[in-house]
């Protein structure tokens, strides 16, 4: 019996202990988020760009002469 309450003392300071680690932390990968959503935008702008000027670059692409 008391084997077993040692056990669960062992189980529920750890888990207190981890739950307070998590609590402390303040990077959640929230920074990750942002980077990744400002590579998508900056993605989405580029392709935008292209999409309105493609003739024009085409145009000027096939217009260098090497």
């Amino acid at each position: 019996m008391t084997r077993a309450f040692a056990m669960l003392t062992i189980v529920r300071l750890t888990l207190t202990d981890r739950m307070r680690e998590i609590r402390e932390d303040g990077d959640r990968g929230s920074e990750t988020t942002e980077k990744v959503l400002w590579i998508a935008f900056l993605v989405l702008l580029v392709a935008g760009v292209y999409a309105i000027f493609q003739s024009k670059i085409i145009t000027k692409i096939t217009g260098i002469t090497l």
